[in-house]
């Protein structure tokens, strides 16, 4: 077994997350991926309950990522103290928890700090489980990181499907339900490994120190100019859309097919990055993300040049995750710091792109996010050439040489 190989195993040998423990992972994902969508399809069912105004309801979302992104920075902080089941036990507790909490509030306070709860969980959930996917499992890390955040996805399109279907004045029995299976998921802990083993340092890694602090950079840059992007048009393409000249139903279904594109394209990613190296496929998906964004600008394609985005921006986060970690192996807050980094990108561009459009025009929120594409292809190509993927799969291929010719027996 290579040094690389043996890096994705805790010391007893052991690998870091079994069948059942990988497969209640998927679950937590749809879980998250659900509890994040309901706020926006309940706002109608919370302005009446607690009679507050649109804003004030949207302050639901924002407690969430606040919460989420001090979960991310709280469980990297423990991960050196406590092992990875107490502090993932921890995370599903709180969610649970802070669903409970926001179902039954008897007030808009309450409710409100009910909604950090559920997001301190959340982050520890989203930061824990996309480490543990990242390291454990080799040269399949991509491909299973690209599985988990599929997952999602699937999560993110069923939850306002559920609001849909049974009412949004039945958005407590939803979260509640949500938490019930948050609990249902600790029995499955023992499938995790303890404790991560020290990653192993492969030939054209950057170590550690002023060498890694570019590389970090580099990635930070990409998951705040993609989540900009995600966020950028997930938030105004309706808008562009009925700007341009579609009806309203059809602005909210192009909307809707983007969100699944983005699930869509981590699952048909999965399987290529068995052959296609990290570096290769962030680099199609900057170049894809900048030419689908810029077919948008033609009224008669925008809605499918929004699918178009969908699909390329999808296998980003995942993908670039394990390649930071084989790149940067002695810096373990590198993995905090782009998650926690995407996560502020959620929270600010939208305001920001807001602004954008109030001084300029909706039509051209394309060409803005087109700029932020081009930035984002101009940093993975910086990234590919000046940070190689040790123990990638093109990478170990190469090192491997040739497969053995076998015969097999009658």
């Amino acid at each position: 077994m290579s040094a690389i190989s043996r890096a994705h195993l805790p010391e007893a040998g052991r690998p870091l997350l079994g069948t059942v423990a990988v497969i209640a992972s998927c679950v937590a994902f749809m879980v998250i991926g659900a509890l994040q969508a309901l706020y926006g399809p309940a706002i109608p069912a919370l302005r009446e309950e607690y009679g507050i105004s649109p804003a004030a309801a949207g302050l639901s979302l924002s407690a969430h990522f606040v919460g989420a992104l001090l979960g991310v920075l709280v469980y990297h902080l423990l991960r050196g103290r406590l092992n990875e089941r107490l502090l993932l036990g921890g995370s599903y507790v709180l969610m649970a928890a802070g669903a409970a909490a926001f179902a039954f509030a008897p007030s808009w306070l309450p409710a409100l700090a009910g909604t950090f709860v559920i997001g301190l969980g959340f982050g520890g959930i989203d930061y824990g489980l996309n480490q543990l996917f990242a390291v454990g499992f080799g040269n399949r890390s991509t491909a299973m990181l690209n599985l988990l955040n599929g997952h999602f996805g699937i999560g993110a399109i069923a939850g306002p499907a559920l609001i849909g279907w049974l009412g949004a004045d039945h958005y407590p029995e939803i979260f509640v339900g949500l938490g019930v299976v948050s609990l249902l998921i600790l029995v499955t802990l023992g499938g995790v490994a303890s404790r991560e083993s020290e990653p192993a340092t492969a030939d054209g890694a950057a170590t550690g120190g002023a060498r890694a602090l570019p590389v970090i950079a580099g990635f930070i840059g990409i998951y705040v100019l993609h989540v900009a992007i995600e966020t950028g048009v997930g938030g105004w393409e309706p808008t562009h859309l009925e700007a341009v000249g579609y009806g309203a139903a059809t602005a909210a279904t192009a909307t809707s097919a983007y969100w699944a594109a983005m699930t869509i394209g981590r699952f048909v990613v999965a399987p290529l990055s068995l052959r296609w190296s990290a570096p290769s496929i962030l680099t199609v998906c900057c170049a894809g993300m900048a030419g689908f964004l810029l077919l948008a600008t033609v009224p008669t394609l925008a809605p499918y040049a929004y699918f178009g985005v969908g699909l390329t921006i999808a296998p980003i986060f995942p993908t670039c995750l394990p390649w930071l970690n084989r790149a940067v192996p002695g810096v373990a807050a590198a993995g905090a710091y782009v998650i926690a980094a995407s996560m502020i990108g959620g929270v600010a561009f939208p305001p920001l792109l807001g602004a954008v459009v109030d001084t300029m025009d909706v039509t051209t929120l394309p060409l803005v996010l087109f700029g932020l594409a081009v930035a984002c292809a101009l940093l993975s190509r910086w990234l590919r050439r000046n940070v190689p993927d040790p123990g990638g799969v093109a990478e170990s291929r190469a090192a491997q040489g040739p497969e053995p010719v076998t015969t097999r027996e009658s």
